[in-house]
């Protein structure tokens, strides 16, 4: 065990709304650390309809923060149970994001941080992206720190790629300078387009799209869009591309509307790809899109590279962003980085979060 580490748990709710990730890691915050037991507790339908009602800020929000927020409490105390109750030192709770406007400088997570750390008798740090975000950064993505962590020792350059809602992107030089950008699409298009045309919530294993054709014209017509010849840092709101996209799908049938949306995201994260210093030796994906086969063999055939899960180093894919918020709380209250110009664009290097304490 390294020393002055602390067992930190991580929560997740990420864009693509399928529920809520919990994590164990042991770290002093600027080691990896050792990772500990996970679990993933999918959203009820009822929860996650609510939760879909608030996107963009509007609605219930404070019945739908409430509602989180004692869900999460539910999943971290079933992840404390199966690990036998282990004493927990500090809780990462990213909550859940409605709103991200780094242009207009407004960024928010739902989620209690003080009726959390009520429920679970432990101190949680949550609300990561704000002061990133006041200080001129796009507040996401924040797990590069992490990644960092991750990759010491490994063959570099490496682009550590996460395919959630958003896709992200994390590039890791041989020196370990880092940059770090949303690459655009992930998931959400996908997932938002089955669930209106077949009643199925995403593409299981991609087998739609498999099935369906993607005209080259219309990817052409995506990667139109302004956002792609931005440089980097910079971030996107989950449903910064549905406009766009449902003018170049809306007719397809729902088997083309799927190729077409799969590899928008495909070109999408190839185009990254060139806004980076050197060119990255492999790529490991993590997030639920790497479940997704046909976009996997996709982006294999796109990339040119090594495409693989984060599996294929013993990293958990599923639970690698709940222990990425175990290891920013932990720097949190170290008042360590969480950011840098490299990975947010914020002008100087930035600690972040907000403490809440359990009441005595």
């Amino acid at each position: 065990m390294i020393a002055g580490a602390k067992l930190a748990l991580g929560l997740m709710s990420g864009t693509s709304l399928d529920g809520v990730d919990a994590a164990l890691l042991w770290t002093d915050g600027e080691t990896a650390g050792e990772a500990g037991e996970a679990i993933t507790i999918p959203y009820p339908d009822e929860l996650r309809h609510r939760l879909r009602s608030v996107l963009g800020g509007v609605g219930p929000i404070k019945e739908v923060e409430r509602e989180i927020t004692l869900f999460h409490a539910g999943v971290a105390k079933a992840l404390l149970r199966q690990a036998g109750e282990p004493r927990v030192e500090v809780v990462g709770f990213h909550g859940h994001t409605v709103l991200h406007q780094p242009e207009n400088r407004r960024t928010w997570q739902i989620g209690d941080g003080d009726l959390l750390a009520k429920l679970l008798e432990v101190p949680v740090v949550n609300d990561f992206r704000s002061a990133d975000v006041e200080a001129g950064g796009q507040g996401a993505p924040l797990l590069p720190a992490f990644h960092g962590a991750l990759a010491v020792g490994r063959d570099l350059p490496l682009a550590i790629l996460n395919i959630g809602g958003v896709a992200n992107v994390t590039w890791i030089g041989q020196d370990g300078r880092l940059l770090a950008f949303d690459t655009g699409p992930g998931n959400a298009m996908i997932d938002d387009w089955v669930l209106r045309h077949s009643g199925h919530r995403y593409d299981e294993g991609g087998k739609l799209a498999a099935k369906g054709k993607a005209d080259p014209r219309l990817i052409d017509g995506f990667l139109s869009h302004p956002y792609f010849g931005r440089k980097p840092p910079k971030s996107l709101d989950r449903d910064d591309f549905s406009q766009h996209a449902a003018a170049l799908v809306d007719q397809l049938a729902v088997e083309d509307g799927a190729a077409a949306l799969t590899a928008f995201t495909i070109a999408s994260i190839q185009q990254s790809s060139h806004w980076f210093p050197e060119p990255a030796h492999g790529w490991l994906v993590c997030g639920g899109g790497r479940h997704n086969a046909a976009l996997m063999a996709g982006l294999r055939a796109a990339l040119g590279v090594p495409v693989e899960p984060v599996e294929r180093l013993g990293w958990s894919g599923d639970a690698i962003e709940a222990q990425g918020f175990a290891y920013l709380a932990v720097r949190s209250l170290k008042g360590l980085p969480l950011s840098w110009p490299g990975t947010t664009g914020v002008p100087e290097a930035m600690t972040g979060g907000r403490l809440h304490r359990p009441p005595v």
